[in-house]
C-alpha cells in the first residue's frame, strides 16, 4: 500500500519528467520535499541537454534542494524520483543525509535500491534513509517505454 502523502510529490516529478524534449534525455523526474511537504528542488535528466555525465535528475533535485536551503544535509526532506536510482543517485541520496527515498519504477538494469544493489540500505554506510518503492509505478514505466520505443522503432 501506498502512502497517500507520496502521491502528489511523485505527481510532480512525473510532470517534470514529460518536459524532457523528444529524442533528448530519459525522462525522469525527481523533486525533493521537506518535511512539511514543500517541494524544495525539482529536476530532470540533463545529461544530454548539458553534456554532463552527473547531469540525472537526482542530483539535479539534491543540488537545488541544497542551494535552496543553503546547506548540503538534507536532513529531514524525501527524495522522490520516477524510477530507481543508479549506484551514483542512491549514492548521493545517502551521502545528501535525506530521510527518505521514495520512487516509481522499478529498475531492472541498473537499479541500486534494491533491483541490481541495495547501496541506500547496506549497514555499512553511516547513513540509511527509508525507501518507499513503486509509487505510481505503472505512469513512470510508461513514460519510459514511451521513449525507449521511439528510439528502437
Amino acid at each position: 500500500m501506498v502512502p497517500e502523502g507520496w502521491l502528489a510529490p511523485m505527481r510532480r516529478a512525473l510532470e517534470l519528467a514529460a518536459t524532457a524534449p523528444l529524442g533528448g534525455d530519459v525522462p525522469i523526474g525527481a523533486v525533493v520535499v521537506d518535511a512539511d511537504g514543500s517541494v524544495i528542488g525539482e529536476g530532470i535528466n540533463v545529461r544530454e541537454r548539458d553534456g554532463d555525465p552527473a547531469g540525472h535528475a537526482e542530483i539535479v533535485a539534491l543540488r537545488s534542494a541544497a542551494a535552496r536551503i543553503g546547506e548540503w544535509r538534507l536532513t529531514g526532506c524525501t527524495l522522490v524520483v520516477t524510477l530507481e536510482p543508479c549506484t551514483m543517485c542512491a549514492g548521493a541520496t545517502v551521502l545528501s543525509r535525506v530521510d527518505r527515498l521514495v520512487f516509481g519504477a522499478y529498475d531492472d538494469k541498473a537499479g541500486a535500491v534494491g533491483s541490481l544493489w541495495d547501496v541506500v540500505r547496506d549497514r555499512r554506510l553511516n547513513h540509511r534513509p527509508e525507501v518507499v518503492g513503486g509509487v505510481l509505478a505503472e505512469e513512470s514505466t510508461a513514460l519510459l517505454e514511451e521513449f525507449f520505443a521511439g528510439h528502437r522503432g
